[in-house]
């Protein structure tokens, strides 16, 4: 940085290195560094293109997966959905056309999209990343320009390799200090949420960062980013550091790469934050004051410590919206969620389901056994966290205390291919969204972290994980 020029935030940098064209008024031109496909939200983008006979400006910056729509059965066994079958033969059809990578359900590689591109060092520091599912945030983690796009817009960038975008705000949200026992990434976005409102960060980039993000895991940074779309952010950032760099360290599209490690972290170290560089809007948060977090409506701002009560209608910005979400939810204000009976448990999804979450879950839950009238599952997010989970003894521990151990995929989050909740069913769940009918129709959904969900699968209701003893 020369001088005279102004800091930059992260949002700046990676916006200014991406510019293709900006006429100052309308939407920016950005180039896409790498897009992500999977079969629900790209058929009808292949079929536009097929249409035009247009080829895939890059399918060498693309890359696809099987995750909604794959069952998380036995792979050996047929999809049994029309639907879902279709689909992912849609997908393998259009990859073999196109001539686009695909990780399909017989590959070492295959997984929740979200899952798979930090683990295979695609995602990196200084990148645009789109896909056409909204939780592409997630890739903020690694100081990337993440986020998800329609149909239309996977059409554009195949055909293009670029995208019209309109630069959003930015908005920066510290944590700063120690985050307690029991306390996690999840718990602090639920927090957040929580207290701001699931739309109170509509039309920003959200940029995270104090003490309490720096000391996060790389994995738990990623949950934090995850759930930036439920604050209403369209991306949300982690600027790069040491932590970042050592993740990608051998990952293999990174070990692949021509340049040696240290000339790529030369680079990537040009997308750290500038120190005194202004944002919109700014807030800032104490770790200290985070708790283990519970939802108990259908937003995810509908959220509460453990240790707290179920709100009133009077006492919350939307009486009528918490009226109707106590009813569907048939939560009761001034309860806790000690009082919540839990039928199921769900831990997996893009937001709770890498080797992280899975040794977490499986810390609470060795050597005990789930309740009796709960059925528990674990779905991976990638295939090849499930092979570290079972060379590990994960998966052990898991079968042993009466957990079902599935195949790779965002199943119950997304209620496909049979993992779905009957209607009334209530299920401690990792995922991120809660709304009315989210992991199937008439389904109740409370979103914890994976300690919190492994815990309630144990005693069949929501306790204190703070207070188990290891």
């Amino acid at each position: 940085m020369s001088s005279n020029s102004k800091p930059k935030n992260l949002l700046d940098k990676l916006w200014d290195s991406h510019l293709v064209q900006s006429d100052g008024e309308d939407a920016d031109l950005l180039y896409v560094d790498l897009h992500l496909v999977q079969e629900v939200s790209s058929p009808q983008a292949f079929a536009a293109l097929r249409d035009a006979a247009r080829p895939v400006r890059r399918p060498d910056l693309t890359l696809a997966t099987v995750d909604h729509a794959i069952p998380t059965t036995d792979r050996l066994i047929p999809v049994a959905d029309t639907q879902a079958r279709l689909q992912i033969e849609a997908l393998e059809d259009n990859c073999a056309f196109f001539n686009i990578p695909i990780f399909d359900s017989a590959s070492a590689s295959q997984g929740i999209v979200h899952v798979i591109g930090p683990e295979q060092g695609l995602t990196q520091p200084g990148m645009t990343i789109v896909c056409g599912d909204s939780h592409t945030t997630t890739h903020g983690a690694f100081g990337a320009l993440a986020f998800g796009i329609g149909s239309s817009q996977v059409e554009h960038v195949l055909a293009t390799q670029c995208l019209p975008f309109r630069k959003p705000r930015s908005l920066a949200i510290r944590v700063e200090g120690t985050l307690g026992l029991g306390v996690t990434a999840k718990d602090v976005a639920l927090g957040i949420i929580a207290r701001r409102g699931a739309a109170s960060a509509t039309g920003f980039a959200v940029e995270y960062s104090g003490s309490a993000v720096e000391a996060m895991s790389m994995e738990a940074r990623m949950t934090l980013c995850n759930m930036s779309i439920e604050l209403g952010g369209r991306v949300g950032m982690v600027a790069p550091d040491a932590t970042t760099y050592e993740y990608l360290r051998d990952r293999p599209y990174v070990a692949n790469l021509t340049a040696s490690f240290d000339e790529l972290v030369a680079v990537w170290s040009q997308f750290e934050a500038e120190a005194g560089a202004q944002y919109d809007d700014e807030w800032v948060f104490d770790a200290a004051e985070f708790e283990p977090m519970v939802t108990w409506g259908t937003t995810p701002a509908m959220a509460i410590p453990v240790s707290g009560t179920v709100p009133t209608p009077e006492q919350t910005a939307d009486p009528d919206g918490t009226e109707r979400a106590l009813h569907y939810m048939n939560v009761q204000a001034g309860q806790t969620p000690a009082d919540f009976a839990i039928d199921r448990v769900f831990i997996g999804s893009c937001t709770n389901a890498r080797i992280e979450d899975l040794r977490a879950a499986a810390s609470v839950v060795d050597g005990r056994q789930v309740a009796e009238g709960v059925r528990a599952m674990v779905v991976p997010g990638s295939s090849r966290v499930r092979r570290q989970a079972e060379s590990e003894g994960l998966a052990d521990v898991f079968r042993a205390a009466g957990f079902e151990w599935r195949e790779a995929g965002c199943s119950m989050c997304v209620a496909m291919n049979g993992d779905m909740l009957a209607p009334g069913e209530r299920c401690a769940s990792t995922s991120n969204r809660n709304f009315e009918g989210r992991q199937g129709p008439g389904g109740r959904t409370h979103l914890v972290s994976p300690a919190m969900a492994a815990a309630a699968a144990l005693y069949g209701h929501f306790v204190d994980v703070r207070a188990l003893a290891p």
